[in-house]
């Protein structure tokens, strides 16, 4: 492919839905209406493989203990493309979604029905461009005219648009290839593309062979952040409040976690990523990961009577996916702040 379609309509991300959110969801989505309905306390959650401190809270079982009459359900999930979808499909409750397929969700006449609700962290150098060594490309100029996979509709997605403007290059001069971290894997192995913008633990994998050209941490640091959301549903807000502020607190202690108890942390995502403490411990290091005082901070999500820097943050990613035709337009600054759900998020910290 030499030019990046724009993203799916609507519809057909509707369409595709059933299919994309796949056994888990639907296995856990099949009595949704008892969910809805208000009778049942049910939480359905998503989350990535990915070292944040949602993984503490699902290894410490911290929502658990907070809310001990609910059925809690985490369902894992491979990029924020099908996040979208099984929202789209009313399959969840709550979710980490990337800041540039949130911006996604909440353009167009049909906003996907959710609102950010945390910050899990910032991409820094655990999402990354790296190019195999094998190519001899060296910097991100270099990738004229060459095969770059990455998960469309991502965060990664994003980036790696920013970082071939930054190097004056447009979509269209490079060969973009949709693909996810695994498959990114197996291409990769295969000598099939020649480099790749993706995040851990495949990450990891690439520059063991690879040459590593840019990161988000770069790029976030020119002017075009990304982050790591957490999004709530329209529908468990309006049902459920309560549910989201436990939820919330145990985000934050789990982020308190990760800083005063780093060897406690490193264990447990090697325990739900399946892989040693040193692996770990190197996977943690590469994020960025906000205090809950900074989560609520001005220059982040901030609170409900001021929102913060993330305001301007995802407006600027949607304009940008908009120049890029990633969406038909972009989103303006008041319909990304009604997309935001600041209630009750000074009281965490509290």
């Amino acid at each position: 492919m030499s030019r990046v379609p724009q993203g799916p309509s609507r519809r057909l991300l509707l369409a595709g839905a059933l299919a994309a959110v796949s056994a888990a969801v639907t296995g856990c989505s099949s009595d949704s209406a008892a969910s809805s309905s208000g009778g049942a306390k049910r939480l359905r959650i998503g989350y990535f493989a990915f070292p944040s401190g949602d993984l503490l809270v699902k290894n410490r079982k911290l929502l658990e203990k907070a809310l001990p009459d609910y059925d809690i359900s985490w369902i894992k999930f491979d990029s924020g493309a099908s996040v979208n979808q099984a929202f789209i499909g009313k399959s969840l409750d709550i979710a980490a979604l990337g800041s540039s397929p949130f911006a996604r969700g909440v353009s167009g006449s049909s906003p996907i029905p959710y609102k950010v609700a945390w910050i899990l962290d910032v991409a820094g150098e655990n999402e990354s461009l790296v190019a195999r060594k094998a190519t001899g490309i060296t910097d991100v100029a270099g990738l004229k005219g060459k095969k770059i996979a990455t998960p469309f509709a991502s965060t990664s997605h994003y980036s790696l648009l920013a970082a071939l403007e930054a190097a004056g290059l447009a979509a269209s001069d490079v060969q973009l290839i949709d693909l996810q971290p695994q498959p990114i894997l197996a291409a990769w192995q295969r000598g099939d593309v020649d480099a790749a913008y993706v995040w851990l633990p495949t990450l990891d994998e690439l520059r063991k062979t690879g040459i590593q050209l840019t990161s988000s941490k770069e790029i976030g640091a020119a002017g075009k952040p990304t982050l790591d959301l957490a999004v709530v549903s329209d529908d468990l807000i309006a049902r459920d409040p309560k549910a989201i502020d436990a939820w919330r607190k145990a985000e934050a202690e789990a982020l308190r976690l990760l800083k005063s108890d780093p060897e406690g942390a490193v264990k447990a995502v090697a325990a739900e990523l399946n892989i040693s403490a040193a692996d770990a411990e190197a996977q943690l290091s590469q994020g960025v990961f906000l205090t809950p005082e900074q989560v609520v901070s001005a220059d982040w999500l901030g609170t409900d009577d001021k929102p913060g820097k993330l305001l301007t943050y995802v407006t600027d990613t949607g304009r940008f996916l908009a120049e890029q035709k990633q969406i038909d337009a972009a989103p303006s600054q008041d319909v990304v702040r009604k997309a935001f759900y600041l209630e009750g998020l000074a009281d965490v910290v509290k």
